[in-house]
């Protein structure tokens, strides 16, 4: 069952490739090293051939490791980086390619990792280099009904992150400290990892995503929380904002105007909407009550393998080296309220992880959306 899964995203991948004039594929970003084999690491690399064959190489001390949990025709372990490049030179050899072209993720890779899988010792050079970030970005974008359920699975983790982290918040607490106690449930519940944990509080949830600091809670303040746990695999992504005590009328009603905004968005992810119209809808309820100049950035972008993948709004994508996406199709997985509404003395946010369907869209993060937290006892 785990080799056909592979087989079908290869054969897949193997079209993509075909089209646009690829060769092999030399993988190194463990999203998509994951994607395709089952296994994604740092240090290590994915030669990705158009008949679909699957070539690893791995740190010598992690072969046996990889070999329990990836798909693979070949591989090789390495003990540096020297001796990755000789690897990746004879899987070159291995493949008979001496000439064509080779697919590179030029939106992960740095230029000293670029300029290492392009070495005279490791590419023929025969063989020209060409960006392949968005074949791997199409393949990933619409998601299988076992992806939905482990990203399912992550929503139910970020949900016991959620619940610890608001509980937590009282003043005299730090920021860092709220976000240990995400961080720590969220391992309990079934977190393998997570991408970073955004706590700011007071005047900080004014910025577009607040990394938590030693900063103490107020009475008053405003707090904002954004987690995403990394569950088998898979990503969820939700925030959520509330207060240390009784909101102000003016933080009641700007939350209010921004659940309103996210709520109407979050309607309209049926399939066949464009990132456009979403992106759209949220930022216009905004600006039609007169806060034009009170948002900022994409408040949309993909969930899957990472927190934040394709599709993204034009922009966004243009800036992360992605293409426009297409209208959305159902079993797209989005986040939706990813900015909030940034008032100048606080700011607030609520985002949520949804799938596109076919006809209604299915929130998957269902912790309370509510700015004042409720007694214990109730």
């Amino acid at each position: 069952m785990i080799s056909h899964r592979y087989q079908e995203r290869l054969g897949g991948c193997s079209r993509l490739m075909k089209a646009a004039g690829l060769d092999v594929l030399l993988l190194t970003k463990p999203a998509n090293m994951f994607y395709l084999t089952g296994d994604g690491r740092l240090c290590a690399y994915a030669m990705i051939t158009q008949e679909g064959q699957v070539a690893l190489g791995v740190p010598m001390t992690d072969v046996e490791d990889v070999k329990q949990l990836a798909h693979f025709d070949h591989i090789v372990g390495f003990e540096d980086e020297v001796g990755m490049i000789h690897s990746i030179a004879h899987y070159f050899e291995h493949f008979g390619i001496q000439k064509g072209v080779v697919g590179l993720e030029y939106t992960f890779l740095t230029q000293s990792m670029m300029a290492m899988v392009t070495h005279p010792h490791a590419k023929p050079a025969g063989v020209t280099v060409k960006d392949c970030t968005h074949i791997m970005s199409e393949l990933r974008m619409v998601k299988d009904a076992e992806e939905i359920d482990r990203i399912g699975a992550a929503a139910k983790v970020a949900e016991a992150g959620m619940k610890a982290a608001v509980e937590a918040v009282k003043p005299g607490i730090t920021e860092s400290q709220v976000a240990a106690a995400a961080e720590y449930a969220m391992r309990q519940d079934g977190a393998e990892e997570f991408w970073r944990t955004y706590v700011s509080s007071g005047p900080r949830t004014n910025i577009a995503h607040g990394l938590p600091t030693l900063r103490k809670l107020q009475a008053g303040d405003l707090v904002m929380i954004d987690v995403h746990p990394i569950a088998n695999g898979y990503s969820a992504d939700m925030c959520r904002t509330v207060c240390v005590g009784k909101p102000t009328t003016e933080q009641q009603a700007a939350y209010d105007l921004y659940l309103k905004a996210q709520q109407a968005t979050i309607a309209k992810a049926r399939a066949g909407v464009g990132m456009v119209e979403l992106e759209q809808t949220l930022h216009g309820v905004l600006k039609e009550a007169g806060h034009g100049g009170h948002v900022f950035g994409p408040p949309i972008h993909g969930v899957g393998i990472e927190f934040e993948e394709s599709p993204l709004p034009p922009g966004h994508a243009f800036f992360h080296g992605e293409k426009e996406p297409p209208p959305l199709e159902a079993n797209v997985v989005i986040s939706v309220g990813n900015c909030g509404l940034y008032t100048g003395p606080w700011g607030v946010r609520v985002e949520d992880t949804v799938v596109v369907g076919p006809e209604e869209p299915m929130v998957l993060t269902g912790y309370p959306r509510r700015l004042e937290k409720r007694r214990a006892s109730s």
